[in-house]
């Protein structure tokens, strides 16, 4: 098990002013975390309007200590670019993912995440079609339209939704492509909210795979 941080900007006028002057710091911490193998992946999440909403940061720590030691560095948490965060337990589904993206940063969006909350009580629904949604996003992150997927787990290590990144570069391809999966079809999923993103050129790690 991991850790993920959803980190949110404000929506005031001087939110981008903010996210630009410690940008680059940023980018240093976040560098030397992946280098280092305890990042697995950090992108940015962007508004339709192409504003930053804020940050998505998935951690290698075991325990919430090496989460919290990563907000200690983090920038964007310390100078109030980042106006709230949430910390929350995530473990990445092991497959067969495509190498994340690398090179110079696009300048437009490749990717898009999607934060999904589970219904109240779906524990069985989500166990009665857990299988059909686990086949088919394994031949997805095969080809590379799921460059990482998992689940969100609540206080007592059970599945509460799901975070992923699919490559599609808008809201609109990707909530189609999702409408098809198991988990939206059968009702697991609640509440899904979408950002369009893209990947800086970090020294990533390769995700976990099946053993």
């Amino acid at each position: 098990m991991g850790y993920v941080i959803l980190g949110w900007d404000g929506e005031d006028a001087e939110a981008p002013a903010r996210r630009a002057a410690v940008r680059d710091r940023h980018l240093e911490v976040i560098t030397r975390w992946v280098a280092a193998g305890r990042l697995h992946l950090a992108v940015p999440l962007f508004r339709a309007d192409g504003t930053a909403a804020g940050s998505i940061m998935i951690l290698n720590d075991e325990d919430e200590v090496g989460a919290r030691e990563y907000l200690m560095e983090e920038p964007f948490a310390r100078d109030g670019v980042w106006l709230s965060y949430q910390m929350r337990p995530y473990r990445i589904a092991p497959m067969h993912y495509q190498p994340l993206p690398s090179g110079p940063m696009p300048s437009a969006m490749t990717h898009c995440v999607v934060i999904a909350e589970d219904a109240e009580d779906s524990v069985e629904k989500r166990l009665a079609v857990r299988q059909p949604h686990m086949e088919r996003v394994m031949r997805f992150a095969e080809d590379g339209t799921l460059a990482c997927g998992g689940a969100l787990l609540g206080p007592k290590g059970e599945m509460v939704g799901s975070i992923a990144i699919t490559r599609h570069p808008t809201e609109e391809a990707a909530r189609a492509w999702w409408a098809e999966d198991p988990y939206v079809t059968a009702g697991v999923w609640q509440r899904m909210r979408f950002f369009p993103t893209r990947f800086a050129p970090l020294p990533y790690k390769p995700l976990p795979r099946p053993e």
